[in-house]
Protein backbone atom coordinates (compact mmCIF):
# COMPACT_ATOMS: atom_id res chain seq x y z
CA UNK A 1 0.00 0.00 0.00
CA UNK A 2 2.79 2.41 0.88
CA UNK A 3 4.55 1.89 -2.45
CA UNK A 4 1.30 2.39 -4.34
CA UNK A 5 0.51 5.56 -2.41
CA UNK A 6 4.00 6.96 -2.98
CA UNK A 7 3.93 6.21 -6.72
CA UNK A 8 0.53 7.86 -7.13
CA UNK A 9 1.45 10.92 -5.05
CA UNK A 10 4.77 11.32 -6.88
CA UNK A 11 3.05 11.32 -10.28
CA UNK A 12 0.25 13.65 -9.22
CA UNK A 13 2.74 16.05 -7.59
CA UNK A 14 4.18 16.63 -11.06
CA UNK A 15 0.67 17.23 -12.42
CA UNK A 16 0.43 13.78 -14.03
CA UNK A 17 -2.14 11.02 -13.94
CA UNK A 18 -1.99 7.33 -13.03
CA UNK A 19 -3.40 4.13 -14.46
CA UNK A 20 -3.96 1.40 -11.89
CA UNK A 21 -4.61 -1.83 -13.81
CA UNK A 22 -6.76 -4.37 -12.01
CA UNK A 23 -8.14 -6.97 -14.36
CA UNK A 24 -11.11 -8.37 -12.40
CA UNK A 25 -14.49 -6.73 -12.97
CA UNK A 26 -16.27 -8.40 -10.05
CA UNK A 27 -14.51 -6.36 -7.36
CA UNK A 28 -12.86 -3.50 -9.25
CA UNK A 29 -15.07 -1.04 -7.38
CA UNK A 30 -13.66 -2.27 -4.06
CA UNK A 31 -10.10 -1.90 -5.32
CA UNK A 32 -10.87 1.63 -6.51
CA UNK A 33 -12.29 2.38 -3.05
CA UNK A 34 -9.11 1.05 -1.44
CA UNK A 35 -6.95 3.22 -3.71
CA UNK A 36 -9.16 6.21 -2.86
CA UNK A 37 -8.47 5.60 0.85
CA UNK A 38 -4.72 5.58 0.14
CA UNK A 39 -4.91 8.97 -1.61
CA UNK A 40 -8.02 10.68 -0.18
CA UNK A 41 -7.21 14.10 -1.64
CA UNK A 42 -7.09 12.80 -5.23
CA UNK A 43 -9.85 11.87 -7.64
CA UNK A 44 -10.10 8.10 -8.26
CA UNK A 45 -12.49 6.39 -10.67
CA UNK A 46 -12.76 2.96 -12.26
CA UNK A 47 -13.55 1.66 -15.72
CA UNK A 48 -14.14 -1.73 -17.31
CA UNK A 49 -15.61 -3.13 -20.48
CA UNK A 50 -18.87 -4.32 -18.90
CA UNK A 51 -19.95 -0.78 -18.02
CA UNK A 52 -22.68 0.95 -19.94
CA UNK A 53 -21.21 2.65 -22.99
CA UNK A 54 -22.20 6.18 -21.92
CA UNK A 55 -20.85 5.71 -18.39
CA UNK A 56 -17.53 4.36 -19.69
CA UNK A 57 -17.29 7.17 -22.23
CA UNK A 58 -17.92 9.81 -19.52
CA UNK A 59 -15.23 8.36 -17.26
CA UNK A 60 -12.71 8.21 -20.11
CA UNK A 61 -13.44 11.82 -21.11
CA UNK A 62 -13.04 12.92 -17.50
CA UNK A 63 -9.68 11.13 -17.35
CA UNK A 64 -8.55 12.62 -20.67
CA UNK A 65 -9.57 16.09 -19.45
CA UNK A 66 -7.59 15.68 -16.22
CA UNK A 67 -10.60 15.56 -13.89
CA UNK A 68 -9.59 12.10 -12.67
CA UNK A 69 -6.14 11.62 -11.12
CA UNK A 70 -6.14 7.82 -10.87
CA UNK A 71 -8.03 5.52 -13.20
CA UNK A 72 -8.44 1.99 -11.87
CA UNK A 73 -9.10 -0.02 -14.99
CA UNK A 74 -9.14 -3.46 -16.51
CA UNK A 75 -6.93 -4.14 -19.50
CA UNK A 76 -9.39 -2.33 -21.78
CA UNK A 77 -6.85 0.50 -21.79
CA UNK A 78 -4.15 -1.64 -23.44
CA UNK A 79 -4.82 -0.33 -26.95
CA UNK A 80 -6.01 2.88 -28.48
CA UNK A 81 -5.46 5.38 -25.69
CA UNK A 82 -2.93 8.16 -26.11
CA UNK A 83 -3.05 10.30 -22.97
CA UNK A 84 0.20 12.22 -22.72
CA UNK A 85 -0.42 13.23 -19.10
CA UNK A 86 -0.69 9.62 -17.84
CA UNK A 87 2.91 8.74 -17.03
CA UNK A 88 2.66 6.18 -14.24
CA UNK A 89 1.03 2.78 -14.47
CA UNK A 90 0.64 0.34 -11.61
CA UNK A 91 -0.26 -3.21 -12.63
CA UNK A 92 -1.88 -5.32 -9.92
CA UNK A 93 -1.31 -9.09 -10.26
CA UNK A 94 1.07 -8.62 -13.19
CA UNK A 95 1.96 -12.31 -12.91
CA UNK A 96 -1.53 -13.16 -14.24
CA UNK A 97 -0.95 -11.34 -17.52
CA UNK A 98 1.04 -12.48 -20.53
CA UNK A 99 4.29 -10.87 -21.53
CA UNK A 100 2.80 -9.38 -24.72
CA UNK A 101 -0.11 -7.95 -22.75
CA UNK A 102 2.25 -6.37 -20.20
CA UNK A 103 4.21 -4.88 -23.10
CA UNK A 104 1.02 -3.40 -24.59
CA UNK A 105 -0.06 -1.97 -21.26
CA UNK A 106 3.36 -0.47 -20.61
CA UNK A 107 3.03 1.32 -23.95
CA UNK A 108 0.10 3.36 -22.63
CA UNK A 109 2.38 5.49 -20.46
CA UNK A 110 5.15 7.76 -21.66
CA UNK A 111 3.15 9.06 -24.61
CA UNK A 112 4.30 12.61 -23.92
CA UNK A 113 7.64 14.21 -23.12
CA UNK A 114 7.89 13.25 -19.43
CA UNK A 115 9.67 10.28 -17.90
CA UNK A 116 7.20 7.46 -17.38
CA UNK A 117 7.02 4.59 -14.92
CA UNK A 118 5.37 1.19 -14.96
CA UNK A 119 5.23 -0.71 -11.67
CA UNK A 120 4.45 -4.44 -11.69
CA UNK A 121 2.98 -6.07 -8.57
CA UNK A 122 2.35 -9.79 -8.30
CA UNK A 123 3.23 -13.00 -6.57
CA UNK A 124 6.83 -14.08 -7.07
CA UNK A 125 6.52 -17.03 -9.39
CA UNK A 126 10.24 -17.73 -9.44
CA UNK A 127 12.72 -17.64 -12.27
CA UNK A 128 10.15 -17.49 -15.10
CA UNK A 129 8.51 -14.38 -13.64
CA UNK A 130 11.86 -12.68 -13.13
CA UNK A 131 12.85 -13.49 -16.72
CA UNK A 132 9.59 -11.97 -18.00
CA UNK A 133 10.40 -8.72 -16.21
CA UNK A 134 13.97 -8.77 -17.51
CA UNK A 135 12.65 -9.08 -21.06
CA UNK A 136 10.34 -6.10 -20.57
CA UNK A 137 13.19 -4.04 -19.12
CA UNK A 138 15.62 -5.09 -21.83
CA UNK A 139 13.66 -4.34 -24.98
CA UNK A 140 11.13 -2.02 -26.55
CA UNK A 141 10.82 -4.30 -29.58
CA UNK A 142 7.32 -5.79 -29.65
CA UNK A 143 8.37 -8.65 -31.93
CA UNK A 144 11.07 -9.75 -29.49
CA UNK A 145 8.56 -9.59 -26.62
CA UNK A 146 6.00 -11.64 -28.58
CA UNK A 147 8.64 -14.23 -29.47
CA UNK A 148 9.67 -14.56 -25.80
CA UNK A 149 6.00 -14.81 -24.75
CA UNK A 150 5.40 -17.59 -27.26
CA UNK A 151 8.51 -19.44 -26.10
CA UNK A 152 7.46 -19.20 -22.43
CA UNK A 153 3.72 -19.90 -22.63
CA UNK A 154 3.33 -21.81 -25.89
CA UNK A 155 0.79 -21.08 -28.61
CA UNK A 156 -2.27 -22.71 -27.02
CA UNK A 157 -4.85 -24.65 -29.01
CA UNK A 158 -5.35 -23.67 -32.60
CA UNK A 159 -8.93 -24.95 -32.63
CA UNK A 160 -9.69 -25.21 -28.93
CA UNK A 161 -10.39 -23.30 -25.76
CA UNK A 162 -6.92 -22.95 -24.19
CA UNK A 163 -5.33 -19.58 -24.80
CA UNK A 164 -1.82 -20.64 -23.85
CA UNK A 165 0.17 -23.76 -23.24
CA UNK A 166 1.78 -26.32 -25.43
CA UNK A 167 -0.75 -28.04 -27.73
CA UNK A 168 -1.25 -31.80 -27.87
CA UNK A 169 -0.85 -31.93 -31.66
CA UNK A 170 2.17 -30.93 -33.66
CA UNK A 171 1.82 -28.88 -36.85
CA UNK A 172 2.82 -31.85 -39.02
CA UNK A 173 0.10 -34.00 -37.41
CA UNK A 174 -2.48 -31.28 -37.95
CA UNK A 175 -1.56 -30.95 -41.62
CA UNK A 176 -1.72 -34.74 -42.03
CA UNK A 177 -5.22 -34.89 -40.52
CA UNK A 178 -6.55 -32.27 -42.91
CA UNK A 179 -5.90 -34.31 -46.09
Amino acid sequence: DEMVREAIERECARQGQVYYVYNRVEDIDEVAGHVQKLVPDLSVAYAHGQMREHELERIMYDFINGEIDVLVSTTIIETGLDISNANTMIIHDADRLGLSQLYQLRGRVGRGTRQSYCVFFGADKGQVARERLRILCRTGDGFEVARADLAQRGPGDFFGQRQHGLPQLGIADLAGDMR
